[in-house]
């Protein structure tokens, strides 16, 4: 998880809509928690992001653990005071945002930093998971210059921010410069060029492997690209791409699965593809996930 790699979700959709009052507070008592609509999601989250950690809850009324989920997310969010921001999405009334974050199944929880997406899990998971994908957040977060804090909802009152802002790495300053104008291609090419000047240099392959992934699933419609792969399972390039977008949509084990399996049934420079593609998304999600430690075992035993 990282601001670098934040996953392929396109969010452009979701541009600035005609006026609407400000994302409305949510649950009674929780100082760190709003709902967020359609119209007001640029500034309610976008924009917000920009200056502190939002975290989005995409939740339906029709899932039956949805609102205890919500309020156990609500409780973990405000004893953070401030460091995040808590932006629940109804997509059932909302489902222009569950669509631009491709989400195929809620509750689903996504990290915001600069207005950037970064999954962070499906499914349920318990308080103390919570408070663990919450502080590499933050930690995250702090590495790529964002450390202010969130206004208590209501209160009107603005939260001090620290004196001291982490500089941004100037190395980075050309391929974020290509990412603002929304050139994937060149991004790559200027990571590729630090990745050679830096060949050991852990930040630079994680930021090129999630420039590669981005710019791979740019415009993939994941619908389609399920399809393919269904009707030509041994074909390296439509297998290859649904594993891209499952990991872009948070879901790591489906995409390993899927390659794992495709090594164990093809040789040469296939094999060769797949492998360096699963050691690429290794990099992307996370070298530290017991998901990567648990691929890498069974990648192990596939090519030996």
């Amino acid at each position: 998880m990282n601001f670098s790699r934040p996953g392929a979700i396109d969010l452009s959709a979701l541009a600035p809509r005609p006026p609407a009052a400000a994302g409305a507070p949510g649950p009674a008592g929780a100082g760190y928690v709003v709902d967020a609509t359609e119209q007001d999601f640029q500034t309610v989250a976008l924009e917000a992001s920009l200056r502190h950690l939002v975290v989005l809850s995409l939740w339906s009324p029709r899932s039956p653990q949805g609102p205890e989920f919500n309020a156990r997310l609500a409780a973990v969010t405000n004893s953070y005071d401030g460091q995040i921001l808590l932006v629940q999405v109804d997509v059932d009334s909302q489902p222009g945002i569950g669509q631009a974050l491709g989400a195929q199944a809620v509750p689903l929880v996504v990290g915001l930093v600069k207005g950037q997406p970064v999954p962070l899990f499906q499914s349920t998971v318990d308080d103390e998971q919570i408070r663990s994908y919450f502080d590499e957040l933050i930690r995250v977060a702090a590495q790529n210059g964002l450390t202010g804090r969130a206004d208590p909802v209501g209160s009107g009152e603005p939260v001090a921010e620290p004196d001291d802002d982490p500089v941004d790495d100037p190395r980075f300053a050309a391929a974020d410069a290509a990412f603002a104008t929304g050139d994937l291609a060149l991004a790559v090419a200027e990571y590729e060029k630090l990745a050679a000047q830096h060949p050991g240099d852990d930040e630079v392959k994680e930021r090129l492997a999630g420039a590669r992934l981005m710019h791979r699933t740019h415009g993939a419609d994941l619908t389609s690209a399920r399809q393919a792969a269904g009707d030509a399972p041994d074909d390296v390039d439509a297998q290859l791409l649904v594993a891209d977008l499952d990991v872009s949509g948070g879901h790591v084990e489906d995409a390993f699965g899927r390659l794992l399996d495709l090594v164990a049934r093809s040789a040469g420079a296939e094999r060769e593809r797949v492998r360096e593609r699963l050691l690429e998304l290794f990099t992307v999600v996370g070298v530290a996930d017991p998901r990567v430690a648990a691929a890498r075992r069974r990648l192990a035993t596939a090519l030996f």
